[in-house]
């Protein structure tokens, strides 16, 4: 990449050496006048020096300046590449000007001079402004040249123009940052880097990477300025990572982190698992197990690649029901499949989910889930199909082809509840379901119950548990299980096969169905209790009330379903 000044620099110079003696330039001799720089203020001159009336004189000047009298050793306070051209009626504008003071003079010798060089240019390129032509005009320059500065009152021979002392802006920044900063943030430097910014003949390149992000780069290196946004950031750790800026990775992953959501979780998780970030990936991925159902439903779920999908899948510590990922990933591949410029049909689905269908663990479903969805997608395969049907429905159990371990998605300490203050004998079965409505006052995961057992001593119970939503009578969670007991009036648990989550302020239905001789049971139920963590000190406050319907007798005051185990 070049550097403006230098190819502005360039275009301004000249040889009036070259001209006398002949040869052909397109350019014209120009004065080097105050020109704006890149940060708006003037630059230093390149051309004529002030020097004292005393040092040189007009032999001294007209040496300076007339290189065809073969003068090789211009004087001090000339530069050796620059030569005025001036017409007879600039000259005669310089000499109007001669009765002013030597500011004025000065100024007024600076605008014909201007307009000299624009005249000389537009002779140089005209059919008829031939070498010779430029040789009889850098004459002329000589001797209207000496003209003008005698003109000048006051003024010494050598001087051609006299200049205001210029702002020097790099004067008031003491350090190498400050005026780094300075000039990256000025807006010739915001152009170049927003669309390019083209010279005389030369248009600077810009890097493979976007302008802003490069830009951020520069500031960043230069000022330690970090100017990173929401639209910027990950553009910005591509270019960090692409010319080895490790400080700035580390800002924009800090921002990253910062800004992190249940609705963006999975499309960061993509960018982190691009880019090589483990510890930004780990924090989406706990997002992602706190709030599973949100980070589903977002809108870039469905944009993330295969490895990622299989990422998610494959845990253990999601916080959602199968059935819902099952209905996620059904919508990932419909993407996909149009993606791929595929119809969206079930063959294109399963072939699309590839090895993660795999690992969604249909096991985990109640049969009602299980048949009202997966079954009929037309996803799985006939044998499939059958081969879950007879796990859900079949003592013992055969093999499936899919995982059937729980996920956990809880963390802390597990915790339980005991809604009875006695416990008293002989409780009877006869195939009817023991049932209790309650509800809580913020999120839990309820993982299973602690059941009464037989008081004619050590016996086994055949048990179905279940956590009903009341108002839409959906089984959230089930198991067909069994447990055994020691003849004691202890509780014995009996878990889920996955966590359920309750909500707060709504409505379930705890349900056990048991098969087996008469149990303890209890009485003096509260309504209400309560339960608070020993270390934060959060309260759990459950309430509980009759569940009408087929219930085998159990209420608030007496019966089954002592206990409730969950995590918080």
């Amino acid at each position: 990449m070049r550097c403006c000044a230098c190819l502005f620099q360039q275009s301004l110079q000249c040889s009036p050496s070259k001209m006398a003696a002949g040869e052909s330039n397109s350019r014209s001799s120009c004065l080097n006048l105050s020109t704006p720089g890149p940060l708006g203020n003037a630059q230093a001159s390149n051309g004529v020096h002030s020097a004292p009336a005393g040092n040189a004189g007009s032999g001294a000047a007209a040496g300076g300046l007339n290189r065809t009298a073969g003068s090789t050793n211009p004087q001090p306070g000339l530069d050796s590449d620059v030569a005025v051209r001036v017409t007879p009626s600039a000259q005669h504008q310089a000499r109007q000007a001669a009765g002013q003071s030597a500011a004025a003079a000065a100024a007024a010798a600076a605008a014909a001079a201007a307009a000299a060089a624009a005249a000389a240019a537009a002779n140089s390129e005209s059919p008829g402004g031939s070498a010779s032509n430029m040789t009889t005009s850098s004459s002329a320059c000589s001797a209207d040249t000496a003209a003008i500065s005698s003109s000048l009152p006051g003024s010494p021979a050598s001087v051609l123009v006299y200049r205001e002392p210029v702002y020097n802006w790099q004067a008031t920044k003491s350090t190498v940052k400050e005026r780094f900063a300075l000039a990256v943030g000025s807006a010739v430097f915001d152009a170049m880097f927003n669309g390019g910014m083209a010279t005389t003949s030369t248009e600077i390149e810009l890097p493979d990477v976007e302008p802003a992000a490069f830009l951020a780069l520069l500031k960043f290196l230069y000022s330690d300025e970090v100017q990173i946004g929401p639209e910027t950031v990950m553009t910005t750790l591509y270019t960090a990572k692409k010319y080895a800026v490790p400080a700035l990775e580390a800002h924009c992953v800090e921002f990253l982190k910062k800004n992190l959501r249940a609705d963006n979780a999975f499309m960061l998780l993509t960018q982190a698992r691009l880019f090589d970030e483990p510890q930004l990936a780990s924090l989406c991925l706990e997002n992602i197990d706190k709030n599973t159902a949100d980070a589903l439903a977002a809108e870039g779920f469905t944009d993330i690649d295969l490895d990622t999908l299989m990422a998610v899948l494959e845990r253990d510590t999601l916080g959602v029901r199968e059935v819902r990922l099952f209905g996620a990933a059904v919508r990932w591949a419909e993407a996909e499949a149009q993606r791929q410029q595929l119809q969206p049909t079930p063959e294109n689905k399963r072939r699309v989910l590839g090895k993660a269908l795999g690992l969604i663990r249909f096991p985990l479903m109640t049969i009602e889930e299980f048949a009202a969805g997966p079954a009929q997608s037309g996803i799985l395969t006939d044998r499939e199909v059958v081969s879950l049907f007879l796990h859900f429905t079949v003592n013992p159990k055969p093999h499936v082809e899919f995982i059937d371990r729980p996920r956990c998605c809880l963390r802390g300490k597990e915790c339980s509840i005991t809604r009875f203050a006695q416990v008293e004998s002989r409780w009877g079965y006869s195939g009817t379901s023991d049932r209790i409505r309650f509800s809580v006052n913020r999120r839990i995961f309820v993982v299973g119950f602690g059941l009464y057992g037989s008081i004619h001593g050590p016996t086994d119970y055949q048990v179905n548990i279940q956590i009903i939503h009341t108002d839409s009578n959906t089984v959230l969670g089930q198991n067909d299980t069994g447990f055994s007991c020691d003849g004691t009036a202890n509780t014995f648990r009996v878990m889920f096969k996955e966590p359920v989550e309750i909500l707060p302020s709504v409505n379930y239905i705890a349900c056990a169905t048991l098969k087996g001789p008469d149990s303890h049971y209890g009485t003096k139920g509260m309504r209400k209790v309560t339960h608070e963590a020993p270390a934060t000190g959060t309260k759990t406050c459950f309430t509980f009330c009759y569940a009408a319907g087929n219930n085998n007798g159990t209420s608030v005051e007496d019966g089954q379903i002592p206990e409730v185990i969950f995590y918080t």
